[in-house]
């Protein structure tokens, strides 16, 4: 059998209508009477974030995913059908069980294999990883990611002094997104299209910098909602990006040259001074990267969908380019994928 490696032949993201602005959230803690309401300019000043998507009335993170999904068929000209196997790759979900990937699956009419793929903000990323493997090893040869994030149900609207949000900020600047990549099966030529390499790693003693605590064995059935609200503890998740960014990237030997030559770099965005920080920290180009954040906010693992393509439709890269998928994730992981489209 001749060498393959998985192709990236669909991209799309759904970004739902309804927008709340920073002064919009301001209003609603304030609306709240919880006792604590930011002055006004805070939020934006302190983010850099304009305002976020929210999903629509009674609809899922499924339903996000689907969307996207449809999408993304339509691009690539094929049908749910022809694909072998659907990851629902996530950090929100409809359920705690089954697999939100059976439920996107049964909304799609699809009859494939399926499961979950779920690490924080690098869920997406990591079914990169696995869609790889499996393609390279012919396990699979058409393979569709697909994302449905809600972020926005972790948001804590009463705050009682300025501590406390001060922990809940990440659940002011969230968005929701659905997203899908569709990777299919080709040569593995030296000019040939495709995912050139997949790296990971993980410093885990930080899983508690950020967190939602709710839904699982240690808070499952909570007395009161604070487990349910993202949690940011202190300045813990800055501070492992800060300490482990580096090291990942000293890693990565001539790997590290081939992302900074990249037409386009799309890395995980949660704040305008974090996406600052990580282009100095990596010495980017900045007219090589896109600050979605700025206008989307953080869309969490649906953030690299969509920087990808936004920079399709902008012209920032095109067919033949390599690009760079760079994830950072509560955890704390970080991970990259170099692309040739």
């Amino acid at each position: 059998m001749f060498p393959q490696r998985a192709r990236l032949v669909a991209s799309a993201v759904h970004l739902p209508a309804p927008y709340r602005t920073m002064e919009g959230i301001r209003e609603k803690i304030a609306a709240s009477g919880s006792g604590f309401v930011p002055p006004p300019q805070l939020l934006e000043s302190s983010t850099g974030v304009r305002g976020t998507h929210l999903r629509e009335d009674g609809e899922q993170a499924s339903d996000l995913a689907v969307r996207a999904v449809d999408m993304a068929l339509e691009e690539a000209g094929t049908r749910i059908g022809d694909v072998d196997l659907l990851m629902f790759a996530s950090a929100s979900q409809d359920l705690m069980e089954p697999a939100t990937a059976h439920i996107v699956a049964a909304k799609l009419g699809a009859t494939c294999p399926v499961f979950d793929v779920k690490n924080a903000c690098n869920s997406v990323l990591n079914a990169i990883e696995i869609a790889c493997a499996f393609i390279e090893s012919g396990r699979y040869r058409t393979i569709m990611i697909a994302c449905g994030e809600c972020p926005s149900i972790a948001t804590r609207w009463r705050v009682p002094d300025r501590a406390a949000f001060l922990r809940a900020l990440p659940g002011y600047t969230v968005s929701d997104a659905g997203a899908a990549l569709l990777l299919t099966a080709g040569p593995a030529g030296d000019d040939d299209p495709g995912v050139l390499a997949v790296r990971f790693a993980a410093a885990s003693t930080h899983w508690n910098a950020c967190t939602v605590a709710s839904g699982g064995t240690l808070h499952p059935r909570p007395t009161d909602d604070e487990p349910s609200y993202v949690q940011l503890n202190a300045n813990g998740l800055r501070s492992a990006v800060i300490e482990n960014l580096p090291r990942f990237l000293s890693r990565l030997g001539d790997d590290l040259e081939r992302v900074r030559d990249s037409a386009f770099v799309a890395f995980h965005q949660t704040t305008r001074t974090q996406y600052d920080e990580v282009v100095g920290t990596l010495g980017l180009n900045p007219q090589r990267c896109l600050p979605s954040v700025v206008e989307h906010g953080n869309v969490a693992s649906a953030s690299l969908p969509l920087q990808l393509v936004t920079a399709l439709d902008d012209g920032r890269a095109k067919p033949g380019d390599t690009v760079t998928l760079l994830g950072m994730a509560s955890g704390f992981s970080v991970g990259m994928a170099l692309v040739r489209l």
